[in-house]
């Protein structure tokens, strides 16, 4: 378990997020843009910009450690890497354990010696998702991961973070604001409003039953399929 007892974030004019939670497995962080998450993910790896302060305080069995402890698959696979490079270069790993990996994401080894252009979003994504999980990270953050993918790559992306983490035993924050793939992926969920966190549980009780009538139309929102956005 990670268990964030708190996470302050400030500018010099105000508090942006003050927040605690718990990791026990799996934990959706959810809400509208600007509500402070990816705050939270740059704090964790410590990415805050300078005019930024952060304050944390948690209890785990490991130090956060970006690059360690610590990964991230972000948002979009079209903008993660360098184009001019190819994707073995890319890798912080032998090319033997790198292509290792490459086949536990599904994908052969020939596709570490192409471009990143020369592959399709999901084969972007799993190759993305190879290159955070070649590290062993404790915790894995995943930044809105299935954006930029069509439907039928968004549930293979999904299935295939799922099937990993039992594999190999890591956490899971997954900051979105997808209530569909949280609740495809995620135990728990914790709804963050304006910095704050509103609402918070295991995933399926609370989209069952929401308390607030944030959570409530955060809920109606997405799965009206449009995204919920100030």
């Amino acid at each position: 378990m990670f268990r964030c007892k708190k996470l302050v974030i400030k500018s010099p004019q105000k508090v942006l997020v003050d927040i605690s939670f718990d990791i026990k497995e799996s934990l959706a962080l959810v809400g509208e843009s600007g509500s402070g998450k990816s705050l939270t993910l740059k704090s964790l790896l410590f990415l805050l910009p300078p005019n930024l302060k952060s304050e944390i305080e948690y209890e785990s069995d490991f130090e956060l450690k970006r690059g360690e402890t610590v990964s991230l698959v972000p948002q979009n696979p079209f903008t993660s890497l360098s184009p001019l490079t190819k994707i073995k270069d890319q890798f912080l790993a032998e090319e033997k354990v790198a292509a290792e990996f490459m086949e536990m994401v599904g994908l052969e080894k020939e596709f570490l010696y192409r471009f990143p252009p020369e592959l399709s979003g999901g084969q972007l994504q799993r190759t993305i998702i190879a290159m955070a999980l070649v590290l062993r990270p404790k915790l894995l953050l995943l930044d809105e991961p299935t954006t930029a993918l069509d439907p039928d790559t968004k549930e293979l992306v999904l299935e295939l973070i799922e099937d990993m983490r039992k594999k190999m035993n890591f956490l899971i924050l997954f900051v979105t604001h997808d209530i569909q793939s949280a609740s495809r992926l995620c135990k728990d969920i914790s709804v963050i409003k304006e910095g704050k966190i509103v609402e918070s549980g295991e995933t399926k009780k609370v989209l069952e039953n929401p308390e607030k009538e944030y959570t409530k139309r955060l809920i109606e929102a997405n799965f009206a399929k449009r995204e919920f956005r100030k």
